[in-house]
């Protein structure tokens, strides 16, 4: 009794053995802060302690009930994010397969086996051997040899076999680990996926606003421009104004009916791509023309030592590190020999009658162990191959990390100097209208020609659509910075490993 305990305390031993390196996240240099957050002008200042609430529904702060209505479509109708969901579920699956290992294997293979041997079977063995006779065979015996005859019958088996490996030294648990660290890597993807396709979906949606508010733009255009065509042919006709002053101020009107149909075109197709996202046929989905947020809103800025939990990618990233690092393990076990412990008990028996009864039982219980002894370096080169691929992994690791820090300062940088372009624009756009109502009442009092009217109209023009263009550019960098800072996400919600 004494030999089981201690052969049980040392199997216990021997399976608390865990071969990989301890594990800890790499380090990564973090700015104490943002170098192109500026002080003021753009609304994005740094978070404050109450800031640090998960935001799942980043789009909100937009104040747009379109917007978020499609957002929540994509939650559940986008079918590439179904396709990343069911990847995840695959991964966690994976864990559970794993897992399985833990404990022993119990199979069992009932079997019935109907048989005849050859009659021309011979055997013969020295002088003085036994005879023996079964259900299914005849042994004759005569001196100096033995003959065996031919014979029929049928056996009836009902093993039960358990197989179980102790867990020596950590090969079973890291590969848990593997497992567990990749599915929570599947998790960050999913998470990643459904980020970014937010975000695409909102500056899909503020495409179509800007085009909707160009339209706006190009309509009251074409309808000043009608009134301004009435009065170059009411001066016209009391020969004041040339023939060739109507035909300019023509071909200006319907220069501008034309760009006006033409931002048909571009609406559509972001009309379709939207669709996609919230996953409806492009056939049976229409947005109705609405209003364009000139402004972006203001939104604190996370600091960006929270920028490694709130970005899935760099979660992901640091998971695989993770995953890569029990690798290492399970290479490392494989110097170690493997102990696999096998019972296997049922019945068998010749006759259905006597197949379940207690005779008709049978045993075997033995451990193995198994150990290569020469293999050429195979082991060697596997533990290279997983310590080149957790190098690799750390090098992912940091590069997502410098690349999420370039995203924020690039997004950052965007909004400060868009901010200033904005208000630049909207100052030229307001002097060009100045200058195109001076340029009419010349115009009306027959100081100047309607060629200064029409140079003022084509400024004033370009200048507003310009205006738009800059503060698209502002509202979808807005987005992008969002996404940049992990939207509404963070680590916390990873599954339990």
């Amino acid at each position: 009794m004494k030999k089981v305990i201690f052969a049980c305390a040392a199997l216990a031993l021997l399976s608390s053995c865990n071969l990989a390196p301890s594990y800890s996240p790499p380090r990564t240099p973090t700015p104490s802060g943002y170098k192109e957050g500026g002080e003021s002008g753009v609304g994005w200042d740094e978070a404050r302690p109450s800031d640090g609430a998960r935001r799942t529904k980043w789009w909100e702060v937009y104040g747009d009930p379109a917007l978020s209505n499609l957002e929540d479509q994509v939650q559940v109708s986008n079918q590439t994010l179904k396709a990343d969901e069911a990847a995840y579920r695959a991964a966690r699956a994976l864990v559970t397969e794993a897992r399985a290992a833990y404990f022993p294997a119990v199979t069992t293979s009932p079997a019935y086996t109907a048989f005849r041997s050859s009659d021309t079977v011979r055997s013969s063995t020295i002088a003085g051997g036994t005879s023996t006779s079964g259900g299914s065979t005849t042994t004759s015996t005569t001196t100096g040899s033995t003959s065996t005859t031919g014979g029929s019958g049928q056996l009836y088996t009902l093993p039960v076999t358990a197989t179980y490996e102790p867990d020596l030294w950590g090969r079973i648990r890291n590969t848990v680990a593997v497992n567990a660290d990749n599915a929570q890597a599947s998790a960050g993807d999913l998470a990643n996926a459904r980020l970014t396709l937010q975000a695409d979906l909102a500056q899909d949606y503020f495409q179509i606003r800007a085009l909707d508010e160009e339209k706006r733009i190009l309509d009251a255009t074409v309808t000043a421009y009608r009134q301004d065509l009435n009065v170059v042919l009411e001066l016209f006709r009391s020969g004041i104004d040339s023939d060739e002053d109507v035909a300019q101020a023509q071909s200006q009107l319907d220069t501008a009916v034309a760009q006006a149909t033409d931002l048909a075109t571009a609406r559509a197709q972001y009309e379709h791509a939207v669709a996609v996202l919230v996953g409806q046929m492009p056939s049976g989905f229409s947005l109705a023309p609405g209003k364009f947020p000139a402004v972006p809103p203001g939104v604190p800025l996370l600091m960006p030592s929270a920028l490694l939990q709130r970005r899935p990618d760099i979660a992901t990233a640091e998971r695989q590190v993770a995953a890569a690092n029990a690798q290492i393990g399970i290479a490392r076990a494989a110097y170690f020999p493997a102990l696999d412990l096998s019972a296997t008990a049922g019945f068998e028996s010749s006759h259905l009658s006597q197949w379940l009864t207690w005779p008709s039982r049978f045993w075997s219980l033995g451990p193995e162990l198994s150990e290569t002894l020469l293999d050429f370096g195979a082991r060697k080169g596997q533990n290279q191959q997983a310590w080149a691929q957790y190098d690799q992994a750390v090098a992912n690791y940091r590069e997502t990390v410098l690349t999420a820090f370039q995203g924020v300062e690039d997004n950052l940088a965007n909004l400060r100097i868009l901010a200033t372009e904005v208000a630049q624009r909207q100052t030229a756009t307001d002097s060009t209208r100045r200058y195109l109502n001076l340029a009419l009442a010349r115009f009306k009092a027959g100081i100047d020609s309607y060629l200064n009217v029409t140079t003022a109209q084509t400024a004033l023009l370009t200048n507003e659509e310009n205006l738009v263009q800059t503060q698209l550019r502002q509202i979808t960098a807005s987005v992008a910075l969002v996404q940049a800072m992990g939207g509404g996400w963070s680590t916390a919600d990873l599954p339990s490993p």
